[in-house]
């Protein structure tokens, strides 16, 4: 992946924003989108947003930001909430805890939002959780495809979790790749607790774990990684490294002959933003599993108009893609929509309970629902395969699939 698409500067930054006049920059890393009208009883709704704009992930903070102006937009254009315009603020976590925690107070005690949305990793939704929900006393919507065990009060999460990734996808994995799995990973929350679940799923089927290991996120060496899974004979690696040393090691496991010798590669965080980090011959067979992919459009009327629209409005680089939380932005604020709606009013409590069950007909892969009393998100689920750079969808769920948490 190239430092351009890493590391957004500013200029590309302000170059999305340069259709919307109402785009305001209100200091570094801060913008706050003004709606084209406003209800002078009441006053605008509002919404914040704190993603990662630029590091090392601001590819996916990016899209992130980019769905949210889109639904923004969408509700403001539908007449808004309660007869009342959301006006939307966006603080950029930098893919660094310290900076993030400060902007993200901005959003808390300046702007006074009604509801924050963002985070990617685990660590980040960690380290600004308590300034949301505990001294901020708003309401937190969390994305991204994560671990699992977030059971905190007012902290709702939309992505998927382990039981959604590997209860169906580990078993096509055993039947379509093999017995012997190696985890490698990076070494943070993420991947320690998923490969829990994910070792007692493969466990469970058949399966057998040659070995889990656990490298620095900054790792792009791992020669000694690759001679273990070919002189063990791993037939699945189920990878949870992430960037910048996952496209250096699924290189080198291609130089290898990995791929040639018939092994399976998995990544349940592998979506479309993530293909061209590797030539399309070092991931072929890739298999992934999420709740969407862009595949589905030709089967899903709705995915594809959420696609199109996403993809007029906001050409370029920073793709709508499940692995990088933006169906999980969409689905968390149309479900934040529904609750309000029903709640009749903003305040927290109010919007929390009716959120614990909200419902969406329809969304990116399909309908979605929060199970009551969980805070977290049934969807449904598919598997997907990298076929010359592309995906195939080659397994579906029958129907929403329960995330089994809290």
């Amino acid at each position: 992946m190239s430092n351009h698409r890493n590391n957004p500067s500013r200029r590309r930054f302000l170059s999305n924003f340069a259709f919307a006049s109402t785009a305001l920059a209100t200091g570094v890393g801060s913008w706050v989108i003004r709606p084209d009208w406003a209800n002078a009883q009441a006053g605008p709704i509002k919404v914040g947003v704190a993603t990662d704009l630029t590091g090392p992930i601001g590819y996916a903070g990016n899209a992130n930001a980019n769905v949210a102006r889109m639904v923004v937009k969408e509700i403001n254009d539908a007449g808004g909430l309660l007869g009342r315009p959301l006006e939307l603020f966006i603080e950029d976590t930098a893919s660094n805890e310290s900076v993030a925690v400060g902007n993200v107070r901005k959003l808390i005690q300046r702007d006074k939002v009604d509801l924050v949305l963002g985070g990617i990793t685990s660590s980040m939704r960690n380290a600004i959780k308590d300034v949301i929900v505990a001294r901020g006393r708003t309401l937190y919507i969390y994305p991204q495809l994560y671990e699992g065990k977030e059971c905190t009060p007012y902290l709702f999460c939309t992505g998927p979790t382990p039981a959604q990734q590997c209860d169906e996808f580990i078993p096509w994995l055993i039947k379509n790749g093999g017995k012997r799995f190696a985890l490698p990973s990076a070494n943070y929350v993420w991947p320690h607790t998923l490969n829990v679940y994910a070792r007692k799923v493969i466990e469970a089927n058949g399966g057998e774990v040659v070995f889990e290991e656990y490298y620095p996120l900054d790792q792009i060496d791992f020669s000694a990684t690759v001679n273990r899974v070919v002189s063990n004979k791993v037939d699945v690696v189920f990878n949870t490294v992430i960037p910048p040393g996952v496209g250096p090691f699924f290189k080198q496991l291609y130089e290898a002959g990995f791929l040639k010798n018939g092994g399976r590669l998995a990544c349940v965080y592998y979506d479309e933003n993530t293909l061209n980090i590797n030539q399309a011959a070092e991931i072929e067979g890739l298999a992934s599993c999420l709740d969407y992919f862009k595949a589905i459009t030709p089967e899903d009327p709705f995915s594809a108009k959420i696609q199109a629209a996403y993809e007029k409005q906001f050409p370029g680089t920073f793709l709508f893609a499940a692995g990088s939380a933006a169906t999980g932005a969409y689905r968390g604020l149309k479900l934040w929509e529904a609750a309000v709606k029903e709640a009749g009013k903003i305040d927290r409590d109010a919007v929390a309970a009716a959120l614990d069950r909200a419902k969406i007909a329809e969304g990116p892969g399909g309908p979605a629902e929060m199970v009551p009393g969980k805070r977290h998100c049934k969807m449904k689920m598919y598997t997907a395969v990298s076929k010359g750079g592309k995906y195939e969808i080659v397994a579906r769920s029958a129907g929403m699939v329960d995330p089994k948490e809290c």
